[in-house]
């Protein structure tokens, strides 16, 4: 049993960090898109359309290839996972349900018009679209999370006949542990975004591919954004961690007095046992940490040669934001083990074991198999996913087909920042490169 639990938790584990690491870049990038297609709406100037445009059609790829990822932890949930959904399903499953109406049918409905209805409706209704799309995607999140909040902190519920029931769907939607999960995860899925917009500009202005203002531009809205959202995450993750202090004390350590009482009330319960986490848990806390640094003082210096555009001059600082882009990641999936792997050994905070929540009679040879299945899975959505976004944010604006109406070439406004010593010259003479399809 042990060994299944082992492989059902690290199932779990590699399709929720997979999706996860699309979901960060979707609401990142839908956070900026809103930005840039309403500075669209009210000017009308072409630039804010072509940064919509090109910014868009990543957002699409990235929201596309995640949907599989998100399929495949639903599976999960009533293959390996059907002794949390009997026993508490009646409450963890109704968020969900709403989770599915919303990101499946609301949100997906309205990016399908949002895609198609370029050229066909007005600016100022089809900014509206976007604007639901966001908000539809924010709402998805609140209620991934309002289930993700029972997890760690049950509330608005009683015990009958062996199972959950829900007694109190307010407490549930208002439950701390989950509000304040989602307001940090948001505010961290914004740098995610911002960081990924900063390290795509950074290249494009560093190789000097023919976008300069496209892309300074660009900059120009993310860079100095970035540090206001690493601190708006802190901030809020300090508010989830004050919560979490009183809510899940063990996640902590033997920290406290409060995890040691609790402790013996769980063993009083439920027998003799080791209720707090991993270690590796605690060294993920610390790991969140460090690249939240790091990314505020690439980003505070960034900011600081963005002045007389001197950052263009400085190839090496556009390399380090390029390269930059890995550092919210490993904070993201760092903060999600420290989350999750420390409510251990509870699949539901202090009524339910994880080895408890286990599918019945599970086979070591089936969960070992759906492992390698669905971990191939995922591993190979996601190297597709970013060989896919790779490929459009080299090609630059111009490659850009979104929103493209039947028929309309590409438009190169290329306008060149002036040229640093050493520079090579623009080949005048060369003729324009044909303009792949998508």
């Amino acid at each position: 049993m042990d060994d299944v639990l082992v492989l059902a938790r690290l199932q779990f584990a590699i399709t929720a960090i997979a999706h996860y690491l699309f979901v960060a870049l979707t609401l990142g990038l839908v956070t900026y898109l809103v930005v840039m297609q309403t500075r669209w709406a009210v000017t009308g100037k072409e630039t804010h359309r072509r940064q919509t445009r090109f910014w868009g059609q990543l957002y699409v790829i990235n929201y596309a290839m995640g949907i599989g990822t998100g399929i495949v932890m639903e599976f999960q949930f009533g293959l390996t996972w059907s002794g949390l959904t009997h026993f508490v399903g009646n409450v963890f499953g109704a968020p969900l349900a709403i989770e599915t109406l919303v990101a499946f049918f609301a949100e997906s409905t309205l990016l399908g018009l949002w895609i198609f209805g370029w050229n066909r409706m007005g600016r100022t209704l089809h900014t509206v679209l976007l604007w639901l799309v966001a908000l539809t995607a924010y709402a998805s999140v609140f209620f991934v999370l309002t289930a993700n909040g029972f997890l760690n902190h049950p509330v608005g519920y009683e015990t009958k006949d062996g199972t959950v029931r829900l007694t109190d769907f307010t407490a549930l939607l208002t439950n701390p542990n989950a509000l304040s999960a989602s307001a940090h995860i948001l505010a961290a899925a914004v740098v995610t975004g911002s960081f990924f917009i900063i390290a795509v500009s950074a290249w494009h202005l560093r190789r000097r591919t023919g976008h300069d203002e496209f892309f300074w531009s660009s900059m120009k809205l993310a860079l100095p954004l970035a540090p206001v959202f690493i601190l708006a995450t802190a901030a809020l993750g300090g508010w989830q961690i004050g919560h979490s202090v009183r809510q899940t004390p063990t996640k902590y350590g033997e920290r406290s007095d409060r995890a040691q009482a609790l402790v013996e009330t769980f063993t009083e319960k439920f027998g003799p046992g080791n209720y707090f986490p991993p270690g590796f848990s605690q060294t993920a806390e610390f790991v969140m940490i460090i690249p939240a640094l790091f990314m505020m003082l690439i980003a505070v210096i960034g900011g600081l040669f963005m002045i007389k555009r001197n950052l263009i001059r400085r190839k090496a600082l556009l390399w380090l934001l390029t390269a930059a882009l890995v550092l919210p990641y490993v904070s993201n999936v760092s903060g999600w083990i420290f989350r999750e792997v420390g409510r251990q050994p509870w699949a539901v905070y202090g009524v339910l074991k994880t080895e408890d929540a286990v599918t019945p009679g599970l086979g070591f040879g089936t969960v070992l198999t759906s492992l390698l299945v669905f971990g191939t899975l995922v591993v190979g959505l996601l190297i597709v996913d970013w060989a896919l976004l790779l490929r459009f944010a080299r090609r630059g604006p111009d490659g850009s087909h979104l929103g493209r109406a039947p028929g309309e070439k590409s438009e190169d406004t290329r306008a060149d920042l002036p040229r640093q010593a050493g520079d090579p010259a623009p080949a005048a003479s060369s003729p324009p490169p044909s303009v792949p399809t998508f």
